[in-house]
């Protein structure tokens, strides 16, 4: 209830709210989203919900149109599944004022979108968006609320919300029954994968199978049909023609196919309940943040669940440390600390500038506004103020590198 009520407390203040929503798939972060989107409707404004993908889109407008029925406030979708004449009409309503609450993709940020009297913005899945995307959302109007969903921020935003920029809520309480995903990381095993399979289906279970290779996609599925005979197999990527696409989905949603060979695409929005074994292949291409998406996507029911991160090839250092972390980090809620372990291991980027990561020589928030602040008094001709004074010791206060040779472990213990 705290993020419920810090979000409420951001919606009245003096301030447009700019806060960040960390916390796992499950936790519920769409329900402190729908509380707010209510609450800017009751006031008299119109809400923006933006996601990385269509089924994403079909879903949330699936549980806002159920949950908020009873109420008059009138919910629409845009995204490829409509046709052109059916979306035209639709932001034409939002621009009349007409629609309350609009759900869509990256088709929310063109140019024809130009809300009436728009009060909030919530973004879904933040790290699947580039900053041009997010900073065009903050130009349709100023003083807008922004409210950022995520459960592994991207290390810039989560590097802004540790130095002050952004306010920050952290959910970490658990639905009740949710176990951890047991994780296994290791060189590409045929004989594991079939095992893998098996046994799920023979629980009555589905299993997602991550083959990001578009290309040869089909020749994988084949693959399995022939060493695991009795699944019944589906593919599904970002290529196929949206109603083929939406009709997969649907099915394995239904148990009509109990193996889904995917490619990225399941990475957000897809809560199939009784998919309990996840199989990545080559997982050494996979960002730390979207592995651990990934991962979600199982594990969401009481029963137990299983991941496979396989790899292919030697692995960089920096591959290693990212599957290590998945394999160290498998409690629930540790969405936030791979967070900040990635935030380590790539950098925070450009807190002024659009880079989301990497490590710069840079100053933290408050001293770059300290240093601001100097700059502007000395143009002004104000009257400096009094420097501190300074009590050099000739004694070192720093941890030897003879005790802790790597450096970002020193970091941590100082």
């Amino acid at each position: 209830m705290s993020a419920i009520t810090q979000v409420k407390q951001d919606m009245i203040a003096e301030k447009p709210m700019d806060r960040l929503i960390c916390g796992d798939v499950g936790y519920g972060k769409t329900e402190v989203a729908l509380r707010a989107a209510f609450k800017a409707v009751q006031d008299g404004q119109q809400v923006l919900f933006l996601v990385p993908t269509t089924i994403l889109a079909q879903q949330h407008f699936s549980n806002f149109k159920a949950r908020l029925q009873p109420y008059p406030i009138l919910i629409e979708m845009l995204s490829r599944f409509k046709t052109k004449r059916e979306q035209e009409k639709i932001v034409s309503a939002f621009n009349r004022g007409a629609v309350d609450i609009l759900i869509g993709t990256h088709r929310l940020i063109q140019k024809d979108v130009v809300p009436k009297s728009l009060g909030l913005i919530v973004v879904d899945e933040e790290q699947r968006f580039g900053v041009t995307h997010k900073e065009k959302l903050k130009v349709l109007k100023a003083n807008v609320d922004v409210l950022t969903l995520t459960a592994t921020p991207i290390p810039r935003t989560l590097q802004m919300a540790l130095s002050g920029i952004r306010d920050l809520s952290v959910i970490e309480t658990p639905p009740n029954n949710r176990q951890p995903v047991i994780t296994h990381v290791g060189p590409y095993n045929t004989d594991m994968g079939i095992e893998a399979i098996k046994n799920e289906i023979a629980r009555d279970g589905q299993v997602f199978y991550l083959y990001n290779q578009v290309r040869t996609i089909d020749s994988m599925a084949n693959k399995l049909k022939q060493l695991v005979p009795e699944a019944k197999i589906a593919v599904a990527h970002g290529q196929l023609k949206e109603r083929q696409l939406e009709r997969t989905m649907l099915d394995f949603l239904n148990k009509r196919y109990n193996v889904l060979v995917t490619s990225t695409i399941i990475e957000s929005g897809i809560d199939v309940p009784s998919a309990n074994t996840l199989i990545v292949d080559k997982a050494e291409d996979f960002g730390l943040a979207q592995l651990y998406q990934i991962r979600g996507r199982v594990g969401r029911s009481a029963k137990q669940a299983y991941a496979y991160l396989f790899y292919r090839k030697r692995l960089t250092d920096k591959a290693l440390k990212r599957l290590s972390t998945l394999a160290e980090h498998t409690s629930l809620g540790s969405g936030y600390r791979i967070a900040l372990r990635d935030l380590e291991i790539r950098g925070g980027g450009n807190l002024l500038g659009p880079e989301q990561s990497g490590h710069i020589a840079a100053v933290g928030f408050d001293l770059y506004t300290h240093l601001l602040q100097n700059t502007l008094d000395e143009l002004k001709g104000a009257k400096p103020k009094p420097k501190l004074r300074e009590t050099d010791l000739p004694l070192s206060a720093f941890i030897p590198k003879s005790y802790i040779k790597e450096e970002a472990i020193r970091i941590d213990f100082y």
